[in-house]
């Protein structure tokens, strides 16, 4: 995975206000899951074929 899908500046910042660093590996691993959760949503919404738009319903 290549592209970062979550805004780190404001994941350090929460790690940072609860008295931890936020580690690169973790980072990484956030960002595969929330990839996850988007595919999963898309192919749900192809699946259906009802509606061109991804929604909070969608998630899964």
């Amino acid at each position: 995975m290549s592209d970062v899908l979550v805004v780190v500046s404001k994941l350090k910042k929460m790690g940072k206000e609860a008295g931890l660093r936020t580690g690169k590996d973790y980072v990484e691993a956030l960002s595969a899951k929330v990839d996850g959760i988007v595919k999963a949503s898309i192919e749900k919404v192809k699946a259906e074929g009802k509606k061109k738009t991804i929604g909070a319903e969608d998630l899964t």
